[in-house]
């Protein structure tokens, strides 16, 4: 059996043997068939994503470069325009804020457009920047630009502003200019023309004056050999646009108040007329009368520097008596150096014993003296009055 097995085995071994070498001497017809490996495939995956992501990456970035310069031109075109530019001014006086409206470029005015203001300062570089402050701004509200028109080659440009001055529709015209670019990419302003007003304040027949609320004196800012005079003026840098309102209260003096709205940058003139008030009036009459009652109790026929006196030919018997019947009345005009009343008719009255010298009758002179005077008043620093008779 163990040979039965061995050749039955050795049999199928041949014909497994012929069967191969057959089958490459004479092959079938046969399809091959390729495979690319995994990782091939995963690598042509990655690579297809990585395509996909920088078209992504790049259409994202050309999305924000387009967005980037769309938004430059918008701010250049409102935020940092020309219009822009002023606007920033213009909201900073709105909300008080002087400092940040200080600090744009060109606010300040030049000493050559101060010099050619032809200010009374001793030098223009001394004006005081008192006024310069939130407290005396005034109520401006409703901003609203209505033009931008460039100049020249288009480097500067004048824009005009509407608003309200509290309560008054008011408008403003501005001046500014290119001053190069910040960042590379947004323009950037100047003020080609200060915004600034200058106050040149004359106070008639005082030193001191209101504005806003705020109490000046001129001569603060005189120079220190000054004469002093009976009227006084200085000038005073300030906000434009802003309404300012000036006054003058004092004891003996009161002047009417006077509202200026300043829309316009450089020089404007107020003036303040300080006069006599009904305190100062009274004070004067006073003293006059109190002069009078002290004349009127010499018992003289010509009282001693007083105005009015009698001559009697005939002989006085006893003291003649003084009255006043009639008190100057007091009116005060301003003139070049001090008030004045000019002369003014009073009326005294005499009564005295008199004898005659033709027949020796005795009588009584009884009768009124008519008189004028008049006077000069100033108010000195302490407020007191100076009043000179004349």
């Amino acid at each position: 059996m163990l040979h039965r097995a061995q050749r039955g085995h050795s049999t199928v071994t041949a014909r497994a043997r012929d069967e191969g070498i057959g089958a490459l001497l004479n092959p079938p017809p046969y399809t091959i068939e390729m495979t690319i490996p995994a990782e091939a495939k995963r690598a042509s995956g990655r690579r297809g994503r990585m395509l996909r992501a920088v078209i992504a990456i790049f259409v994202v970035v050309a999305l924000l470069a387009a967005v980037l310069v769309a938004t430059i031109g918008a701010l250049n075109s409102t935020v940092y325009s020309a219009g822009g530019f002023a606007r920033q001014y213009l909201d900073a006086l709105a909300r008080g804020d002087t400092v940040g409206a200080l600090a744009l470029g060109g606010v300040m005015p030049t000493t050559a457009e101060l010099a050619a203001l032809n200010l009374e300062q001793a030098t223009t570089g001394e004006l005081p920047k008192t006024l310069l402050r939130a407290s005396v701004l005034d109520g401006l509200s409703g901003i609203e630009l209505t033009s931008d028109t460039p100049t020249g080659d288009g480097t500067t440009h004048t824009v005009v502003f509407d608003f309200d001055l509290n309560g008054t529709a008011s408008s403003m015209a501005l001046t500014v200019e290119r001053a190069g670019t910040f960042g590379g990419v947004f323009d950037a302003w100047s003020f080609a023309v200060s915004p600034l007003a200058v106050l040149q304040v004359s106070v008639l027949h005082e030193r001191t004056f209101t504005v806003n609320g705020l109490t000046l004196d001129t001569r603060a800012h005189a120079v220190t050999d000054a004469p002093a005079t009976f009227s006084t003026s200085a000038a005073y840098l300030a906000f434009a646009p802003n309404r300012y309102t000036f006054e003058h209260s004092s004891t003996m003096l009161s002047a009417k108040k006077t509202s200026v709205t300043v829309t316009t940058s450089g020089l404007t003139a107020v003036e303040i007329d300080a006069l006599p008030n009904d305190v100062m009036i009274a004070q004067v009459q006073s003293e006059l009368n109190k002069f009078l009652d002290e004349c009127a109790i010499q018992t003289v026929l010509q009282p001693t520097s007083c105005p009015w006196g009698i001559t009697i030919d005939d002989r006085i018997e006893g003291l003649p008596a003084w009255s006043i019947t009639g008190y100057p009345v007091v009116e005060l005009t301003a003139g070049e150096r001090s008030f004045e009343m000019v002369a003014t008719a009073g009326q005294a009255h005499i009564v005295v014993e008199v004898q005659s010298l033709f027949d020796g009758d005795i009588n009584t002179r009884d009768e009124d003296v008519p008189f004028t005077m008049g006077l000069s008043v100033t108010v000195q620093p302490s407020g007191a009055l100076a009043i000179q008779l004349h």
